[in-house]
């Protein structure tokens, strides 16, 4: 049975790779079909079950324009500073519309490039005297070339305007690389947490999820490894909670990313359909346990 779903698996990768090819595929149907690929399962739209199911149905059924603003890395500062206030948001150092227009001198030694529009298109500088700048461009350049709504077709994504933004390099003296705190919120509550360490390698990075106690909760994704013990707490843990309930009100699911940095808490991004709706689960049963967490039918 796992043969068979690692199969499915890797035909749904293959159909991501290849999403331009399918952009015109309405959009239930090219969920249908990505959805089978990773899951092994028929994606039942009228009445979801699993926590990647419904995210699908979010997908179709849950479009508001103000998405678009929460999902742009450089607009959703302005909304956020406004609601836990500037000192909490990553400073940015500028924001450009094309690579060109990047003046890499003016920039510090350290800094990190994001493109404000999809998933991914992250580049860090660590130090300038070795940095290379013309692969650097090649891959914003790539970026700012894709409409990220056509590989999972989140509607968030569609309509947020291609940028590129540097921010400060960011670095916590207690940890070797940030970690990051991802709370998922279940109609505007917090639940639970996934810790995650060194996403900038997936060979080595490692996630656990988490009770709000911290204690390991019992989610496992199969395409990262686990921490092999609880990874410390935050000194702050009580305050991110209260951040994840105030930046998650109003939605039926949101992941709120955050940081704790050198004893201050950060903003990271929100998130509205983790790993596009097919997380890979460790089997059935916790996709399963984690949906009933989402009420559609409720406000």
């Amino acid at each position: 049975m796992k043969c068979k779903r690692d199969l499915y698996y890797v035909l749904g990768k293959l159909l991501i790779s290849f999403s331009d090819f399918f952009k015109f595929i309405p959009d239930e149907k090219y969920l249908s079909i990505v959805y089978r690929g990773y899951t092994g399962n028929i994606l039942d739209l009228n009445n979801p079950k699993g926590f990647n199911e419904k995210l699908q149905w979010l997908k179709i059924n849950d479009r508001d324009e103000k998405y678009t603003q929460l999902v742009d890395k450089f607009e959703v500062k302005n909304k956020v500073s406004k609601l836990l206030g500037f000192n909490h948001i990553i400073p940015t150092l500028g924001i450009w519309n094309s690579v060109d227009e990047i003046d890499f001198d003016l920039l510090p030694n350290q800094f990190v490039l994001k493109t404000t529009h999809d998933s991914g298109g992250i580049v860090l500088c660590r130090n300038k005297e070795n940095f290379d700048i013309n692969k650097t461009k090649k891959i914003l350049r790539k970026s700012l070339r894709t409409n990220f709504y056509y590989k999972g077709r989140e509607f968030p994504y569609k309509n947020v305007k291609p940028r590129i933004i540097a921010e400060k390099y960011m670095e916590d003296d207690a940890q070797n690389s940030l970690v990051d705190y991802k709370f998922y919120c279940f109609n505007g509550e917090p639940k639970f947490l996934y810790v995650s360490e060194g996403l900038e390698n997936h060979a080595t990075a490692k996630i656990s999820f988490l009770n709000l106690d911290w204690t390991f909760a019992p989610y496992y994704r199969n395409d990262y490894k686990t921490f092999s013990k609880l990874p410390k707490k935050p000194r702050n843990f009580d305050q991110m909670i209260e951040f994840a309930k105030i930046l998650s009100r109003g939605f039926k699911f949101v992941r709120v990313d955050l940081y704790e940095i050198k004893g201050i808490v950060y903003f990271s991004e929100l998130t509205f359909t983790p790993a596009s709706g097919w997380m890979a689960f460790q089997n059935i049963d916790q996709d399963l346990a984690m949906g009933k967490l989402l009420d559609l039918k409720k406000e």
